[in-house]
């Protein structure tokens, strides 16, 4: 009983720690959406207070960021590049995660580890030589960006799905082939099926990751004919550091919408997937 209560108590700290954490996280993203809705003036001037009276403006922000930004072109872009792009990326990493779970050779062994490395080298190593050939091999379009993309997405991937398919029985496997299944056969129908909670987590990271991602479509991306949202908002930086600061609040509530829905309509499967892809063989 004396134990029972304990852990009761030690719940109810951690359940208010973590609360006041949550709360944290989530306060910027309110003060963000409460700033969208006043006056230019008012955002530096109060910027923790409610948009009430002679601050409120209505959604006149955001029809100035939108107007300013290009919004709904750069939306389009940055749409096309997080989709296709997740999907290249489940694709290409989730075969390759069952190749080398299934193939045992120093090939595969290699290749892995050249997957894991790549997680641990910091961008700002390769970022000058990546937009230099990226431009030599005509690759600085959406098109393109999606295949870099896939380099640097595949790492966490591949490391994710390995770790669940050493928890996939291989009996299933052989059982299809039994049937009549050839390998590209039982990989769709039978082994992809089985990662799909760890398909949608790593949907869920790689998709927060590319719809957010700055830097890397600001080196590559031929800003005079393609722009991401990022880019589209931090074009609202005027010259010696003016900052339509209330269309870019606007902008800003509409560019993270679409990535919290995702999250939302996903998340029960995170913790399963993650849960899933650390089993160790």
């Amino acid at each position: 009983m004396v134990k029972s209560k304990k852990m009761s108590v030690k719940y109810a700290i951690w359940s208010v720690v973590l609360t006041l954490v949550s709360l944290a996280y989530i306060y910027p993203i309110v003060l963000v959406l409460i700033n969208s809705f006043k006056k230019k003036a008012y955002i530096s001037r109060n910027p923790f207070s409610l948009a009430m009276d002679k601050m409120f403006v209505g959604i006149e922000n955001y029809v100035r960021g939108i107007e300013k930004t290009g919004f709904f072109q750069a939306f389009g872009w940055s749409l096309f590049v997080t989709v296709f792009t997740v999907v290249v990326i489940l694709l290409c990493t989730s075969m390759a995660a069952w190749y080398i779970g299934r193939v045992k050779n120093k090939f595969t062994s290699t290749f892995y580890y050249i997957c894991l490395f790549s997680m641990v080298v910091p961008f700002q190593m390769v970022m000058f030589p990546l937009s230099k050939i990226a431009n030599m091999l005509h690759l600085d379009n959406p098109w393109g960006l999606i295949f870099i993309y896939l380099g640097f997405g595949a790492g966490l991937a591949v490391f994710m799905f390995s770790g669940f398919v050493k928890s996939i029985p291989l009996e299933i496997e052989e059982a299809a082939m039994i049937d009549g299944c050839n390998p590209l056969q039982t990989y769709f129908k039978v082994v992809l099926p089985i990662m799909k909670p760890t398909c949608i987590t790593v949907a869920i990271l790689e998709a927060m990751w590319l719809w957010n991602d700055y830097l890397l479509p600001y080196l590559v991306l031929d800003m005079k004919k393609f722009k991401t949202l990022p880019i589209a908002i931090q074009y609202l930086k005027g010259g010696y550091g003016s900052v339509d600061m209330g269309a870019m609040m606007g902008v800003l509530v509409l560019s993270i919408i679409p990535i919290i829905i995702f999250y939302i309509a996903c998340q029960k499967h995170i913790i399963e997937g993650v849960v899933a892809g650390a089993v160790k063989g």
